[in-house]
């Protein structure tokens, strides 16, 4: 009888304690789970192994490297212009982290077009103004560098027209991170902050699904759009397609007639529901971009930036793209920029060269190798092109062998045609390096304006070429080593710290300082400090 009792005694023991087990489990069942959580009660957290590193899903498309062009068999260069400047902040990103910067993620044009430089205000009828300049090539003795630059003309804030814009903000669970969607939210309150009271802002954000989160509101009235963008939480996947359509439809909703009407798409291009290659996100913005709504685009964050859709949708919507690493890069794209990115004074902006073969026996484009046009383009309005803004300015290098050099051809050859010869016009025996032609659209226009300038190599030494010349060298040296080009020549970190010491200019901003030290990174060196002009060990 006691054993019995004793029995009783030990099941009714383990009853409880059972009934307890699974109230304890129902109650951290009950619990929501943070990130850092996880859903069985029965692992201690103090025991859970850090979480692995997740693979890199970064995407950029392929560059392949411009060569050298023979003037005779190839007269003509063709290209749309250019001011995203995207590549160089997430290159910076790279090698502030230490990590190898991938060679797709450097387009040399972008590295180039980070920078502003010192070119004269337009003073015609043409919103931009246009600058050439020739000298040595500082990584090759036998060849020359010509740089092309156009100057937007500057308009004050307070005649930019009233704005219409549209955050598309993406809140899916990838944009949980530190720098992506907490920093995007300190870099939008500082452009609400620069609002004018007839500016007008919308939030459309989309995750698993797309929603307006604030109706269009006065720029005056900042503290309702602050809470709005406040509120945000990261969360679900990525509807990225119904979000812009949207976004399109609200911006069309409040359009304004003369003003300027944008979305401004921010995230880290990471797209999984819905339309999401890359050919049906571009179709989708091209139906758009007549209308009159224009779209830029802000990528953030690491390890899944898809840079390359990302720079596709934001050209074929003419807007810009712009990566933001950081707060003070926020300030420079959003505050300092903001003015050009939201009043367009030239869309549909074309170049061509014309290189006298008299002159020149080879030439070849640096970067832009994504912007290249054929020439029957240059011609057609309704062939797409880049957009130029207030104050924007854009640039380009083409390092050159003239016809008098003993330097070897670079350039494939063709075999000799049956039927025709070519013979050189009187025109080519001048002292004209080549002709530069110029198409572009005032934003409202559908037919092109045509402007024709001719350029002469007047024989300048690196020494004797203005500040900007040698800095835009150094910038260029530093993308062809970060890229391991095979047109280099004798370029080294040593020349790229050289010329940029060279044209370093005054540096308002500090950018320049800045490229210096990331050269210094790049080159294997310790970041360095300049001070007037003097390379000194930073402390």
């Amino acid at each position: 009888m006691k054993s019995k009792i004793q029995l009783l005694f030990l099941l009714c023991i383990f009853f409880f304690s059972n009934c307890q087990y699974q109230e304890s489990t129902h109650k951290y069942d009950r619990v929501p789970l943070s990130g850092n959580q996880v859903s069985s009660p029965l692992v201690s957290p103090k025991k859970l192994m850090p979480p692995t590193e997740k693979p890199n899903r970064e995407g950029y498309d392929k560059i392949t490297e411009n060569d050298f062009q023979n003037s005779i068999d190839h007269p003509l260069s063709t290209f749309s212009i250019d001011v995203d400047n995207a590549s160089y902040s997430n290159v910076r990103r790279f090698l502030t982290a230490g990590e190898q910067v991938p060679t797709d993620a450097v387009r040399i044009e972008e590295l180039i077009n980070y920078f502003s430089y010192q070119y004269p205000q337009p003073e015609g009828e043409a919103p931009f103004s246009t600058h050439a300049e020739v000298s040595d090539c500082p990584w090759n003795d036998a060849h020359r560098l010509l740089k092309i630059g156009l100057q937007g003309r500057t308009i004050p804030q307070e005649n930019i027209p009233a704005s219409n814009i549209v955050f598309l903000l993406d809140v899916s669970g990838s944009m949980g991170n530190y720098n992506k969607l907490p920093l995007l939210k300190s870099a939008f309150r500082m452009l609400i902050k620069e609002l004018r009271p007839m500016d007008k802002v919308a939030i459309v954000v989309y995750a698993g699904a797309s929603g307006l989160v604030l109706p269009a509101t006065s720029g005056d009235d900042k503290q309702t759009i602050l809470r709005a963008l406040d509120r945000l939480e990261s969360g679900g996947s990525t509807a990225g397609a119904s979000g812009i359509k949207l976004a399109y439809k609200v911006a069309h909703q409040n359009f304004i007639k003369g003003g300027n009407n944008r979305i401004i798409l921010a995230t880290d291009g990471d797209f999984n529901v819905g339309p999401s290659s890359d050919s049906e996100l571009i179709r989708l913005v091209e139906n758009q971009r007549e209308s009159g709504v224009f779209l830029s685009v802000l990528g953030f964050g690491s390890g899944n930036l898809q840079d390359d859709m990302m720079e596709k949708i934001s050209n074929h919507g003419n807007g810009n793209y712009a990566y933001i690493d950081n707060i003070k890069e926020a300030k420079k794209v959003l505050v300092e920029e903001m003015s050009g990115t939201l009043f367009t004074i030239a869309k549909d902006v074309k170049l061509q060269v014309e290189f006298n073969p008299a002159q020149v026996k080879e030439y070849r484009l640096i970067g832009y190798e994504n912007r290249i046009l054929a020439a029957e383009d240059f011609n057609d309005d309704k062939k797409d092109a880049g957009d130029l803004g207030a104050g924007h300015s854009v640039t380009a290098l083409y390092e050159i062998i003239p016809t008098s050099s003993k330097s070897p051809s670079r350039a494939g050859t063709v075999d000799p045609l049956k039927y025709q010869q070519k013979s050189l016009v009187e025109e080519a025996y001048s002292k004209e390096m080549l002709t530069l032609k110029l198409r572009y659209k005032l934003p409202n226009a559908s037919e092109s304006k045509l402007l024709e300038y001719t350029a002469i190599d007047r024989g300048k030494t690196l020494e004797e070429s203005s500040v900007d010349f040698q800095f835009a060298a150094a910038v260029a040296t530093f993308g062809m080593l970060l890229r391991d080009s095979k047109h280099r020549g004798e370029a080294n970190w040593e020349l790229v710290n050289h010329l940029g010491r060279k044209g370093m200019g005054s540096d308002p901003f500090g950018y320049r300082r800045e490229f210096l030290q990331l050269a210094r990174i790049a080159g294997g060196g310790n970041p360095v400090e300049v001070v007037d002009d003097v390379l000194a060990p930073a402390h």
